[in-house]
């Protein structure tokens, strides 16, 4: 049941169903174990993974980041993966390569609260040699106390947010963009219930739009080619009303070609650091290939400012070693997270948080029985309680639980008074 949520991604209600069809097909009687106790038995891996003892290293790498939910709360995930044990140049990290540090529910954060938390999660590993994060603001105050306090400590900025903020930087001023993005969304609306469906562009998201430029631009280039070939379209296409859907997207012909070229360079950038991680020659790997890539001067500035971030980056590494310079993994875990809710992500941080320990590190028989042997269900309930105290789910429950009659309803109010 757990590996079924954890390995396979499916939710606590449907493993059960799973696991009948399992035994249907096998001819196996016997009831298969309801949700709850699989959102139990889940919470119970994760408190085991979290607090079980971690080796005690110089060479921890730290992955930090926030999650929020509805509710002033933030939880804060840690999760750390030893220098030595990277995968090689060309791999990516893994959910199941990185340990779980320290998941920290807290009603409110700034930088030194995040400090405290850095510094409390030190008893788990020792002193960490890299701390990388997205840089949000308590982020970055707080890792930049803990550095202070341990020089050993370097900090470093995740690549896909640095790239990002540079894209952020040259186009959010750019009027010609602004109006691309805008008519792309009006687009989407008008096109999407109809039979023209699959020329929608990508729906753009509230927060961290200049993460996902390359999808964008990408549409705009594909509509681009597929106007300029004859008989590339459908033929039971109108193409007066695909003229009217999307053959504004002409007049943008020009900067499409400029924004290409960022979206290339951004590219190249990041995919470099997540394969080859931090390294003092990684400006000198990278600069050659920048310089096959772009050719207008605003793509030059750009890729030269990458450049340049990389070889400040490396020079935070030592000789012959290696950082790492991508947080995605921490993304994917909460993306699973999150997947792994469901609705509940609508009610607030809940004990399920807890799971964001199970999710990661390798979840095997072994582990799995020595969680189950050694964290009993109280601990679990007794760390959600005293991590979450009185949840969002749980005041709306008691806000709006129907009393049995208009009596007990007065007592309510009077007791509320």
């Amino acid at each position: 049941m757990v590996s079924l949520v954890v390995s396979a991604a499916t939710s606590l209600q449907g493993a059960g169903r799973a696991l009948a069809v399992f035994q249907e097909c096998a001819g196996v009687e016997g009831e298969s174990p309801s949700g709850s106790s699989t959102r139990l038995w889940l919470l119970r891996v994760g408190y085991y993974k979290l607090t079980r003892a971690k080796e005690q290293a110089e060479d921890w790498v730290w992955i930090v980041d926030h999650v929020v939910q509805l509710g002033q709360e933030k939880c804060l995930l840690i999760v750390g993966i030893r220098l030595s044990a990277v995968p090689v140049e060309g791999d990516y990290l893994t959910h199941a390569d990185v340990e779980p540090i320290a998941i920290c529910p807290v009603p409110q954060s700034n930088g030194e609260i995040v400090h405290q938390q850095l510094e409390a999660a030190r008893k788990q590993t020792g002193v960490p040699r890299e701390i990388l994060s997205d840089q949000g603001s308590d982020l970055h105050k707080g890792i930049r106390q803990f550095c202070q306090a341990h020089p050993e400590t370097c900090c470093v900025y995740d690549i896909k947010h640095k790239v990002a903020a540079v894209l952020k930087r040259e186009l959010r001023a750019e009027r010609a963009w602004q109006e691309f993005s805008t008519q792309a969304t009006q687009t989407l609306a008008r096109v999407q219930q109809t039979a023209l469906a699959a020329l929608a562009p990508p729906r753009q998201r509230r927060k961290a739009r200049y993460m996902n430029v390359a999808e964008l631009v990408g549409w705009g280039g594909h509509i681009l080619q597929s106007l300029d070939e004859d008989g590339s379209l459908q033929p039971e296409w109108d193409p007066q009303r695909v003229e009217q859907a999307v053959g504004w997207v002409r007049q943008y012909r020009q900067e499409l070609e400029q924004w290409q070229q960022l979206v290339e360079v951004g590219t190249l950038v990041e995919q470099f650091v997540k394969t080859h991680g931090v390294t003092p020659g990684g400006a000198q790997q990278l600069q050659p290939r920048l310089a096959e890539t772009g050719t207008l001067p605003r793509t030059q500035q750009v890729s030269a400012e990458l450049l340049q971030f990389v070889r400040e980056e490396g020079a935070k590494a030592k000789a012959g070693e290696r950082l790492v310079g991508s947080s995605e993994v921490i993304e994917s875990i909460f993306g699973k997270w999150k997947h792994l809710e469901g609705d509940q992500a609508r009610s607030g941080l809940t004990g399920l948080v807890l799971a964001l320990g199970a999710i990661v590190s390798r979840t095997t028989a072994a582990v799995i029985k020595e969680a189950l042997e050694s964290v009993p269900t109280k601990t679990v309930l007794t760390w959600c309680r005293e991590k979450l105290g009185k949840t969002v789910q749980a005041t709306r429950r008691t806000l709006f639980a129907a009393p049995h009659n208009a009596e007990q309803k007065q007592d309510q109010l009077q007791l509320a008074a």
